[in-house]
């Protein structure tokens, strides 16, 4: 056999498994949020009765809730979760199909609040509202609303879309378009924004818009990125108080799918991403634990699927 030949052929191979391993990893596919809760099966029951096509299952050997192809996650506390200091986490939105028709039904239920918005009527006056409507042509195309959920949690309510399913997280951070950056390096997450580390720092808005919770308004410098079909959405945070981690909150952290867990946890590593686990299992899969910008857990959860959902 050919000395140089055989040299060759195994340099070819070293490079290419040199290329492989360096090969940019696939964006990963959005699994659960995982809420802590002093009654989980209460929480449960109440997401259910109010969302009727999500399913009540166990992950993990969780109580868990089953909407579409992802999951709300319960981990049973002695305390209510801590509502301040603020963390990063804000809400997460569910869509539906009809949301006047929802709306009509929660107010016939004692056991759901509607949540008030304030938006801006004729004159410049401040005005109470339960719905907020939307323009032509935008989506949601018919308004969004809010309802108080267990454990102090808001959930957003969209309408009206094709199917009923939890469609984003709502995230409050000091530097939104630095946060969809984050995730646009790190995370793989598809983004168009052109900013850099060098320019995504904005500053501040100080013009307040409604529909906002409070009368006085909300400021508003939006960004995000897509896992699957999910939304990660940001709002620049609504003061200077830092933000406090995520962990031990009502949301205390959110969910996503990679398939190779060793290759994830070699690149962040790589890039100096802050870990908060080192691999460990989550029922029969591995998952570890990182750390995003606005100091949220984000867990990456091992799936060989294609598709990462499980």
């Amino acid at each position: 056999m050919n000395p140089l030949r055989l040299f060759g052929f195994s340099l070819t191979l070293i490079l290419t498994s040199t290329a492989v391993a360096q090969a940019p990893l696939s964006t990963p596919g959005f699994h659960h949020i995982h809420l802590n809760s002093t009654n989980p099966e209460g929480a449960i029951a109440f997401y259910a009765h109010q969302f009727p096509s999500a399913t009540r299952v166990t992950f993990a050997g969780l109580p868990a809730l089953k909407a579409g192809d992802l999951y709300l996650l319960f981990n049973k506390v002695q305390a209510p979760p801590a509502a301040e200091p603020q963390t990063a986490f804000w809400h997460f939105g569910w869509q539906v199909m009809d949301i006047r028709q929802r709306l009509a039904l929660f107010r016939q239920r004692p056991e759901v609040h509607i949540v008030p918005l304030y938006i801006a009527g004729e004159g410049g006056a401040i005005v109470e509202t339960e719905m907020a409507e939307t323009k032509p042509g935008s989506q949601p195309p018919d308004g969004f609303a809010f309802i108080a959920g267990p454990d102090g949690g808001v959930i957003e309510i969209q309408g009206n879309l094709p199917v009923e399913r939890i469609n984003h997280l709502h995230l409050f951070q000091h530097d939104p378009f630095c946060a969809e950056l984050w995730y646009h390096q790190h995370l793989n997450a598809p983004s168009k924004s052109q900013y850099t580390e060098a320019t995504c720092a904005m500053p501040r808005p100080t013009e307040p818009s409604w529909p906002a919770f409070d009368r006085r308004g909300m400021l508003r410098q939006p960004a995000g990125v897509t896992f699957d079909d999910v939304a990660v959405t940001w709002h620049v945070q609504q003061n200077e108080t830092p933000l406090a981690p995520t962990r031990g909150h009502l949301i205390d952290h959110f969910a996503l799918t990679v398939a190779n867990l060793d290759a994830w946890t070699a690149k962040l590593h790589r890039e100096g991403v802050k870990f908060l686990t080192k691999p460990y299992k989550l029922g029969t899969l591995r998952a570890v634990m990182i750390e995003g910008p606005g100091l949220e857990a984000i867990e990456l959860v091992e799936s060989p699927k294609s598709d990462h959902r499980l």
